[in-house]
């Protein structure tokens, strides 16, 4: 007879997900009320305000989809993008590619900008483009690219959309919560994260926001959004302010209370402290893997904080490192995608997972099993210098 499923208690710092912090857990634990009982409406317009805190905006229409991260993408590109369109894509790692698909799957031309896997998008050749392309409505691009740690410029890249006439949509999937982002400071016109980097929730939920520029191009579209779960003039009939919501779907109420305590942990600690906090860890965290021997695919000045993409020493067998830390340590780090298969390791430190004593474990952890196999390393030194860094 099949038992009930427990799973083992793992360290995670891979690309996602990260450590849920145990208060959200024991938010998803509380008693399940219908989705449209007034108590449950009150706490979805006090997630809208503490959304639009994480965001930095003001913008009304700042909701989770009720869906992952990608389900916020498609929302992005379903909402803004019709057939016939031109969307300039800026490519430098694999989320860039989704777009992509998203573009072509809206029946629209994606015109792509690409840039080496593991640095910023070059403005200079989004300005090529742009020019080259009068036409394109649309440029997207990835903040904080999972699949390389490497962290673009939001503010110029969305300046540079403006100037011709574009609007812009900002993948944050791994920024939100972690590192600088300012959604109204900067301009930005539709937004999309996910809950499960450095919010430190449960997968499931993708928080976006769309400013009035955006929702006017909503509202003027020529033909019906494809999806229906998607099309926003419907979903803001029940995420809509106030006590009169209209049914769209059931919405995933304990998740929803799991997102709540999240931003409210968030909110107690202060949006920029936790900014800075990832940027502590991640110091101590590079001070302890150059020290081991470990060098960074990204360039310092390029480099997220909470996604750490190093290159694996020669001769060191990718998934067997990867498999002693998991059955050992219960440590969970991430491989390397696409053209980086093999050769580099992503190590995260989002949300809850961003603490000394995950970054202290995780590089012991690493030391011993490369000492194990005998990698060209420096053993013995990698703790040390991450106190001091900590110092």
């Amino acid at each position: 007879m099949t038992t009930s499923f427990y799973p083992p208690q793992r360290t995670l710092m891979g690309p996602g997900p990260s450590d849920v912090n145990p208060r959200i857990s024991q938010a998803m634990a509380r008693p399940t009320i219908g989705h449209l009982d007034p108590m449950f409406v009150a706490m979805m317009d006090e997630m809208k305000e503490l959304l639009q805190y994480a965001f930095q905006t003001e913008n009304q229409l700042t909701i989770p989809v009720s869906a992952p991260g990608s389900a916020g993408m498609e929302t992005c590109f379903v909402n803004l993008v019709e057939p016939g369109d031109t969307v300039i894509v800026c490519q430098n790692g694999v989320f860039g590619g989704r777009m992509k698909e998203n573009v072509e799957r809206c029946g629209a031309t994606a015109v792509m900008v690409q840039d080496e896997w593991g640095r910023a998008v070059d403005a200079n050749k989004l300005e090529d483009a742009l020019k080259g392309h009068p036409e394109a409505k649309v440029v997207a691009f990835v903040h904080a690219e999972t699949s390389t740690g490497a962290s673009s410029d939001v503010k110029t890249l969305v300046e540079l959309a403006h100037q011709y006439d574009c609007l812009t949509i900002v993948d944050t999937v791994t920024s939100l919560g972690g590192t600088e982002l300012r959604v109204d400071a900067w301009g930005v016109d539709a937004i999309y994260s996910g809950t499960q980097k450095c919010l430190s929730c449960v997968p499931g939920l993708s928080p976006v926001s769309f400013n009035e520029r955006a929702i006017e191009v909503i509202k003027g579209r020529k033909s019906p959004v494809q999806s229906w779960f998607l099309d926003l003039n419907l979903v803001m009939g029940y995420w809509g302010q106030g006590a009169k919501r209209a049914y769209h779907h059931t919405a995933p109420v304990n998740t929803l209370y799991a997102l709540h305590e999240s931003l409210v942990i968030l909110q107690e600690e202060g949006l920029e402290n936790s900014w800075t906090r990832h940027r502590l860890h991640h110091n101590a965290l590079k001070a302890g893997l150059e020290a081991l021997g470990l060098s960074f695919v990204v360039p310092e000045a390029e480099r997220l904080p909470q996604l750490n993409a190093v290159t694996i020493p020669d001769g060191v067998d990718d998934a067997a490192v990867r498999g002693a830390l998991l059955n050992d340590y219960n440590l969970e780090i991430g491989a390397g995608l696409g053209p980086m298969a093999g050769t580099v390791w992503r190590i995260g430190l989002m949300g809850y997972a961003a603490r000394k004593d995950n970054v202290l474990k995780c590089l012991a952890a690493l030391d011993e099993v490369l000492g194990r196999v005998d990698a060209p390393v420096n053993n013995g030194v990698a703790v040390a210098a991450a106190l001091a860094a900590y110092e």
